[in-house]
């Protein structure tokens, strides 16, 4: 049987939003290392480095010294093709909801093409609609109704398991279906947008953020390819230009 690719791993990272007890990061460390992942992002941590998390990373404190601290969690995916929150609530704003396994699966197969990564949110906040507006996928592990408070660093064990088992179990993965742009290129997109619905007079420039979080929600039910992003910042700035020369146009009439 042929070996699993190491590679696949080591593209998949653990992004741990404004986490807010160092000693669950150090425990997030350690569940990682024992099912061979190591790339850990902290986003805002609260307390970090910390004497607490590397006692709590009981021998995986490796991980936490290569550990790459973010100010934002767009900044955490800057270069990531793929994103999936992990939360017990399901929300309006990520069309995708998919279990464990079936992550495991979605992000060892994008990962053959570059860095995707799971995302986990505050212990007790979990993730806000803005951080899970920069995913493409809701994660949700089956806990008991009736208490589905989930620990952090046990959430990340969960999901650690089932991209070991999968990595494991499938030596051969398919290609991705499309060639998806980056968190970066998706994020360039919304921000051009942003500037042209508000030259077009399509949005009030002093509170853009309804409208440009329905936005988000709409482009969040499909997967951007590169090409995609392409095009529609050609249109974008297409209109641009149309209106700039319709206000060329006007104001020389009135001269």
């Amino acid at each position: 049987m042929t070996p699993a690719d190491p590679k696949l791993l080591a593209n998949i990272r653990i992004v741990l939003t404004r986490t807010s007890h160092p000693g669950n990061i150090g425990a997030a460390a350690r569940a990682m290392k024992t099912m061979g992942l190591s790339q850990l992002v902290l986003v805002d941590p609260a307390v970090f480095p910390n004497s607490q998390a590397d006692a709590m990373a009981a021998g995986s404190t490796d991980l936490l010294a290569q550990a790459r601290v973010c100010t934002t969690l767009a900044e955490a995916l800057v270069d990531t093709t793929l994103a999936l929150g992990v939360s017990a609530r399901r929300r309006d704003i990520v069309s995708e909801v998919l279990t464990p396994p079936e992550a495991a699966t979605r992000l060892l197969t994008e990962a053959q093409t570059g860095p995707v990564a799971l995302v986990f949110g505050n212990e007790t906040s979990g993730l806000s609609n803005e951080e899970l507006s920069l995913c493409q996928g809701l994660v949700t592990i089956a806990a008991n109704p009736d208490y589905s408070s989930l620990n952090l660093a046990a959430a990340v064990q969960v999901l650690s398991y089932e991209i070991r088992q999968a990595w494991l179990e499938r030596p051969h993965w398919p290609q991705p279906e499309m060639d998806a742009a980056t968190g970066d290129e998706v994020e360039k997109f919304y921000g051009h947008m942003e500037t042209a619905l508000a030259e077009l007079a399509f949005l009030n420039p002093g509170s853009p953020g309804k409208l440009m979080l329905k936005l988000r929600r709409l482009f969040a039910r499909t997967r951007l390819a590169k090409e995609e992003v392409n095009i529609l910042r050609g249109i974008l700035t297409a209109a641009q230009e149309a209106r700039q020369a319709a206000n060329r146009l006007r104001n020389r009439d009135t001269e």
